[in-house]
């Protein structure tokens, strides 16, 4: 007699069996999928990205160039300026000395499209620099006016002219260009006006001229400008040479630009981490000098908007592999909040530096707030192994020297991305310091460290001019391949052809051609 139930446990054991085989399967498969999708992972990794660690001194040497240099010389059909001009542009170029520099690039352009005799660009000596120094007093006008004259014509003033037996000085006509105005508004309004008064005076001239432009030429000029032609004076150049000659003396040196200052913590609204008595500076100094605008302080660290203050720049060096022996240049004007922030920095790299403590002549002393200050950081910031700027944002004296060490040998810069590195600053504030340095890491292998890199809005063309004002011996694409060797020659010649090879002639032809 078959009793009840005897196979039922043989069939819950199959059930059983059954049901381990399915789990183990859809695990098995679920473990190949996610090997697949880690190999995946770390071949992309590997072909397409750096190596998971950073090699800091590797850093010390320049960036991997790509068969790229640089070459800002013409690559078509550059004709000299005309024997005659269509007037003369005057401009006045405000903020500060690197705003300045890109205004100075902007006005020898905009010369050039409407074949108007450039008067040396005037600098504004504005509220915050009491520096009246003048383009006469920073930069060397011989070799400024030299090294642009397959370009345009340059005239230190508006010549007086004879008319009707009389001398005549032309007035030029004040206009104030729109920002970021196209090729298009100098062309017809501006010379229009100058047709019509012989002379037209832009100012402001900041952002005056639209820096995304589909010519290349054009952009290779404004380079010829900024890297060749704008030279500081000779003392500037040697007390510069001076410094970093005194810090090369001991090995490699880095400069970081610290803009912990007033004006640009003010700009960003990151108050909360000051004492009530520095808030009230900080917002002071905002309503006076930017636009109303509800800024949250915590809303605007957590998406990379704050400066880094100086311990977080010592702790994304140190995770980068930087030890307390590395010799570092600050160029920063006065830190905000005092010793108070310096002092963490100071105990992970005590080995700083700055103008003042290298410069044996004590001119700089004398000018801490001029221009003469800005140019030899500017120059030492340049010639440095390693810049780290720790503010990119509206920081001119930044974004120009990206774009000059690219230019320059594509020299190795630090750009750290402050966004990604916002949240993993505030999970350690948290208590959170588990793998804090590895994930600094990560965030910062996605800096080119000065390679050649596409632009993308909004980066900026002074920041960084590739794939324009560079070239290959070897290129694919014809228009990257770089202009002959002896284009210095074809140029001269051209200039000869048009009888303009010195500039009193060409200062005579232009006086006459005012006088018609």
């Amino acid at each position: 007699m078959r009793r009840p139930g005897h196979r039922q446990p043989l069939k819950q054991q199959l059930g059983g069996v059954k049901a381990m085989f399915t789990r183990l399967s859809i695990a098995v498969i679920v473990l190949v999928i996610c090997m697949l999708m880690l190999l995946t992972t770390m071949s992309s990794s590997n072909s397409n990205g750096p190596s998971a660690e950073i090699d800091a001194e590797t850093l010390w040497g320049t960036a991997d160039s790509k068969g790229w240099r640089p070459s800002s010389a013409p690559r078509s059909d550059w004709p000299p300026p005309p024997s005659e001009s269509n007037g003369y542009l005057r401009v006045r170029c405000n903020g500060g000395l690197n705003q300045q520099r890109s205004a100075i690039c902007n006005a020898v352009l905009a010369a050039r499209i409407m074949n108007a005799t450039l008067v040396l660009p005037e600098l504004d000596a504005n509220s915050f620099w009491h520096d009246d120094s003048g383009f006469q007093g920073i930069y060397d006008v011989e070799h400024f006016i030299k090294t642009l004259k397959y370009d345009v014509r340059i005239v230190e003033s508006i010549p007086e002219i004879r008319k009707n037996g009389k001398v005549k000085k032309i007035k030029a006509k004040q206009i104030r260009p729109p920002r970021d105005a196209p090729i298009s508004w100098y062309t017809t309004e501006a010379l229009k006006t100058m047709k019509e008064h012989g002379a037209i005076y832009l100012t402001p001239f900041s952002h005056r001229l639209a820096e995304e432009i589909d010519n290349p030429e054009y952009q290779r000029l404004r380079c010829r400008v900024n890297y060749h032609a704008l030279q500081f004076k000779p003392h500037i150049m040697e007390l510069s040479n001076s410094i970093v000659t005194k810090l090369r003396t001991q090995g490699h040196f880095m400069t970081i630009h610290l803009r912990f200052e007033m004006d640009m913590l003010a700009f960003a609204g990151c108050f909360d981490i000051f004492s009530p008595e520095e808030q009230k500076i900080l917002k002071k100094y905002r309503q006076e000098n930017f636009a109303e605008k509800r800024l949250v302080y915590d809303e605007r660290r957590a998406i990379g908007k704050c400066p880094l203050t100086p311990e977080e720049v010592g702790l994304i060096l140190r995770a980068m592999g930087f030890d307390n022996s590395t010799r570092i240049y600050l160029a920063a004007g006065e830190l905000f909040g005092g010793e108070r922030f310096m002092k963490p920095f100071r105990s992970m790299f005590p080995r700083l530096e700055n103008h003042s403590t290298v410069d044996t002549t004590g001119e700089l002393g004398k000018n801490t707030r001029g221009l003469l200050g800005s140019a030899v950081d500017y120059m030492v910031c340049l010639l440095s192994d390693i810049f780290m700027p720790t503010y990119d944002g509206p920081s001119n004296f930044a974004n120009n020297l990206l774009g000059h060490r690219l230019y320059y040998g594509f020299r190795t810069t630090i750009r750290p991305d402050r966004k990604a590195l916002a949240p993993i600053f505030i999970d350690r504030e948290k208590g959170h310091t588990a793998g804090f340095e590895e994930a600094v890491r990560h965030a910062m292998l996605k800096t080119s460290f000065g390679g050649p890199h596409k632009r993308i809005s909004p980066e900026s063309f002074y920041t960084n001019s590739w794939p324009e004002c560079f070239c290959q011996k070897s290129a694919v694409n014809p228009a990257d391949k770089c202009p002959p060797d002896n284009i210095q020659d074809i140029l001269e010649s051209q200039l000869e052809n048009e009888g303009i090879s010195d500039f009193d002639a060409s200062r005579s032809n232009l006086t006459s051609a005012v006088d018609k």
